[in-house]
């Protein structure tokens, strides 16, 4: 009972059920945390005021988000976008299957060669929207795709923002009084790997078939020849982006590294005064509505440490375990639970660590199977939940043109194919080992 109770669980279930039945994605997550709150013992005008203060968590990436709309909607009219695009179709054709494909193994890039995470979506996509309409690819195989890239290499590589990963479950095994290197982590996550390759070849299988779309400009460009061949205005926007990279990778800063960008922009004339409105506006239809989301999930996580229902429901689960089959099972679950809830991988590790390790080692687990249980319970929710940039990414470029819902089309998707494989993959995998 305890379990059901708990300000995470009803929560979740809150947000999964309004968020299903296509009640706005940023309004649910308000009613989730009024949900948590309430559960947790505080009021309603505590629960706001944690809610509110607990906002800038995310406001870094909020106002990333921003900035990196306005870049993708200045490229976009370059017409640089579209020469990519051209390169792109030329690459693979007509073959659905290869398209989706490159999709996912140029996501994969920006977690470890080039780690600017989400920040390539809005810039690549939205262009080829109009091309994949031809292919008539059904969107929910690419937000897959997408989601893939930013998920399964950190969840299984050791570079990158992978190492980073690994390293937190490295410390906190340490912490918990058991040695363990980057190696031994790494020898057993490439199951998580592997389970979402599965999750992405079953996506790309079911959603083969067909299906149409509107072609809706999403920007508009000043010369058809932009279609064909790079301009002055294409290696402008080229000269803003590849400034934007290598600013972003030297200050370590998404926001400093977009606003790099648009100073070349600027300096080059791409950016015209009298259109400034104009590329910031559209900047803000493209990407404003996942940049508050984003800000209202990291209060969200905030009510959720105030009630402390984090660490309950961890320890809530070992009461109920009684074979090493009925733990690995609850211990993931619990661990998808509480990602959904705070939004993010990373931060679930140390919260589960210090429970997990000693249940693991008194149910008989092996120290690798250990490992694989903490890295996947703490991975798992990262897709599917609709406050995660895993989820959010992927829809700020599907949805450009308005045409592919956050909920039904990237995180129910990302949901059945990568959190039940990794869940299959997890239970599996430390039963073996």
């Amino acid at each position: 009972m305890d379990i059901v109770l708990n300000p995470i669980v009803l929560s979740v279930i809150a947000m999964s059920i309004l968020c299903l039945l296509r009640f706005n994605v940023l309004l649910s997550v308000i009613v989730a945390s009024l949900v948590a709150g309430l559960a947790g013992g505080m009021t309603v005008t505590t629960t706001i005021e944690s809610l509110i203060g607990g906002m800038g968590g995310n406001s870094e990436t909020a106002f990333s988000y921003i900035l990196l709309g306005a870049l993708a909607i200045v490229i976009g009219r370059s017409g640089l976008a579209t020469v990519v695009t051209k390169k792109i179709t030329n690459i693979v054709g007509t073959k659905k299957v290869a398209f989706t494909l490159l999709i996912a193994f140029v996501s994969c890039f920006s977690q470890n060669l080039i780690p600017v995470h989400i920040a390539f979506i809005p810039i690549l996509i939205p262009p080829l929207l109009v091309v994949m309409n031809r292919m008539k690819i059904d969107r929910r195989a690419v937000a897959c795709a997408l989601t893939f890239g930013l998920k399964a290499p950190y969840v299984s590589l050791p570079v990158g923002f992978g190492l980073l990963f690994m390293t937190i479950i490295k410390d906190q095994m340490v912490a918990n009084g058991v040695n363990v290197s980057i190696s031994d982590i790494a020898s057993v996550m490439w199951i998580g790997g592997i389970s979402m390759v599965v999750g992405l070849l079953l996506a790309i299988v079911y959603y083969s078939r067909n299906r149409d779309y509107e072609d809706i400009a999403v920007v508009q460009e000043e010369s058809t020849e932009h279609t064909t061949r790079m301009t002055a205005d294409c290696w402008k926007g080229l000269a803003g982006a590849a400034v934007a990279f290598v600013a972003q990778l030297y200050f370590k800063s998404l926001p400093i590294g977009a606003l790099a960008g648009l100073a070349v922009f600027f300096a080059t004339g791409l950016i015209k005064w009298s259109k400034m409105d104009e590329d910031v506006d559209g900047g803000i239809r493209m990407m404003g509505t996942i940049a508050f989301v984003m800000l209202i999930a990291a209060g969200y996580a905030n009510v959720l440490r105030e009630t402390n229902s984090v660490e309950h429901l961890v320890t809530a689960t070992v009461s109920i375990i009684d074979s090493k089959l009925v733990g690995a099972i609850v211990m993931l679950i619990v661990g998808l639970l509480i990602t959904m809830g705070i939004g993010t991988s990373f931060g679930t590790i140390p919260v589960i660590a210090s429970i997990y390790i000693p249940m693991g080692l008194h149910l008989g687990f092996s120290v690798p199977a250990i490992i694989l249980l903490i890295g996947i319970a703490a991975a798992l929710g990262d897709a599917g939940s609709p406050a995660s940039d895993s989820t959010l990414g992927p829809t700020s470029g599907l949805n450009a043109d308005g045409q592919h819902n956050h909920i039904w089309d990237t995180c129910v998707p990302t949901f059945i194919f990568y959190d039940i494989t990794l869940l299959v993959g997890g239970v599996v995998g430390a039963l073996l080992l």
